[in-house]
């Protein structure tokens, strides 16, 4: 079982997503709803994975994941782009941010879950 922070500024998606997470390996999911929760979840809480969102209100994905990777509690967080498009350029972009990696909206419970897997190496279970 795997701590994960979901932020994205959608909550229907947001709900949806969270019981997803927790029927497919009992994962403990925290909510934001914008950058700023966000990035404030990641410092009290230090999830072992990020969901992040890139179009937020108050801060957006790309300035989260900036301030994210500035920290020392929260560099080493595997962080995976969750976004409704993504060009090669951006995708480049977060990867130099220090982005893990990126999943296109919408994706498959089965895409996702590989993704944290991967991420996470045992912990995903």
């Amino acid at each position: 079982m795997a701590k994960i922070l979901l932020v994205d500024d959608e909550k229907e998606f947001v709900e949806m997503l969270t019981v997803r997470l927790q029927k497919s390996g009992g994962h403990e999911v925290l909510q934001a709803f914008d950058g700023e929760e966000g990035l404030r979840l990641a410092q009290e809480k230090k999830p072992d994975v990020i969901l992040l969102d890139i179009m937020m209100p108050k801060m957006d994905g790309r300035e989260a994941i900036r301030r994210l990777k500035a920290e020392a509690k929260t560099a080493a967080i595997p962080i995976i782009i969750l976004t409704a498009s993504v060009s090669t350029k951006s995708m480049q972009e977060f990867a130099k941010l220090g982005a893990f990696d990126f999943i296109i909206k919408p994706f498959s419970s089965d895409q996702l879950i590989a993704k944290i897997k991967t991420a996470l190496g045992d912990l995903a279970g």
